[in-house]
């Protein structure tokens, strides 16, 4: 998923807490889905600097405030505290550094999932796809975000982010600790590069701007490498024609003809509804930020059930999936450019 653009999290800040305390102590990463709010104090809901989180950003996670956790702590990097409590909702738990499940305490299961839908039975993925234009106003330096134009594919249509085999913990498959240890530094970069046929490299970077940034690297080695097969071309041709399916739909219409504007995410699961079958929006879950006094649809997230397959349709795919909350209700179509 995309990760943060930062270097390495620093030491923080420790925070004070109760001596009666009953945390339990996790390893692992947090990323963030929505721009909750970090607290200082769960109690008293301080939140020095108003600090929230960067939807699709990773923090790394230091503990759950009982063994079931209702609340996270994790590192804010900038924050004065640097550790911060985040609710279990606000995003999603990825595996600890010796690349198991993080889970709070010592064989003690894991918080239930809550994010994009995951169904029981068969093979599971979360497609994740961003607009672009809303994913820029917080990276503008990123190589994909300067160069970006309103004529451009990704100023009117949905970008691939990335196709996320399931359960979360589900990462890295038979990847060297050299490439992990890349990936997790965010030095994309010197991950090799997908073995793709010249068609597919074509069309995989109009449908993801980020290959520019070396997106493409950190999706194949984290999540393509759990595809049930195990091609980097097959993994990636796949996600495109998926993404394809939703750029010809009335989805990509609402958002296309209300650029600027604000809509309602109910209004975005009926066109979901419209394109791709009955109930196929309450699969998909929306991830906004708040830009100045602006709260912007960053990424959406959908649920999908099956193998991804040539010829595989997405509205199949969906209804295998079970229903997810919906996250945030409403938010602008963010134009390109600095707003």
């Amino acid at each position: 998923m995309r990760k943060s653009w930062l270097a390495a999290l620093a030491v923080s800040t420790l925070v004070p807490f109760m001596s009666a305390r009953a945390e339990e102590s996790m390893k692992g990463v947090f990323t963030a889905r929505e721009a909750c709010p970090a607290l200082q104090s769960i109690r008293k809901q301080t939140n020095p600097g108003d600090v929230k989180l960067t939807p699709g950003q990773d923090y790394r996670l230091l503990a759950g405030n009982k063994p079931d956790p209702t609340f996270y702590r994790v590192q804010v990097e900038d924050a004065q505290p640097a550790q911060r409590w985040v609710p279990v909702s606000c995003g999603e738990v990825k595996a600890g550094d010796n690349g198991t499940p993080a889970t709070p305490g010592a064989g003690k299961p894991g918080p239930a999932r809550s994010d994009a839908a995951i169904s029981t039975g068969g093979a599971s993925y979360v497609f994740a796809i961003s607009w672009q234009a809303a994913f820029c106003e917080g990276l503008p330096d990123k190589t994909e975000c300067r160069t970006q134009t309103a004529d451009r594919y990704d100023a009117s249509h949905f970008t691939l982010h990335g196709l996320w085999p399931q359960p979360r913990g589900n990462a890295y498959c038979g990847v060297a600790r050299r490439d992990i240890e890349a990936d997790k530094a965010h030095r994309w970069e010197d991950l090799p590069e997908p073995q793709l046929e010249p068609a597919t490299r074509t069309a995989l970077e109009k449908a993801m701007p980020g290959t520019a940034s070396f997106l493409d690297r950190h999706e194949w080695i984290e999540h393509g490498t759990c595809f049930f097969e195990k091609s980097a071309d097959a993994y990636f041709r796949r996600s495109v024609a998926l993404i394809g399916e939703i750029n010809a739909s009335p989805v990509q219409k609402l958002f296309a003809d209300n650029v600027g504007k604000e809509i309602d995410t109910s209004q975005i699961r009926s066109a979901f509804d419209q394109g791709f079958g009955a109930g196929a929006g309450e699969r998909v879950r929306f991830a906004c930020k708040r830009d100045g006094s602006r709260s912007i649809i960053v990424e959406m997230t959908i649920g999908l059930r099956g193998e991804v397959k040539d010829g595989a349709k997405l509205a199949d795919l969906i209804a295998g999936a079970s229903p997810t909350d919906q996250g945030c209700k409403a938010g602008i179509v963010d134009p390109v450019g600095l707003q």
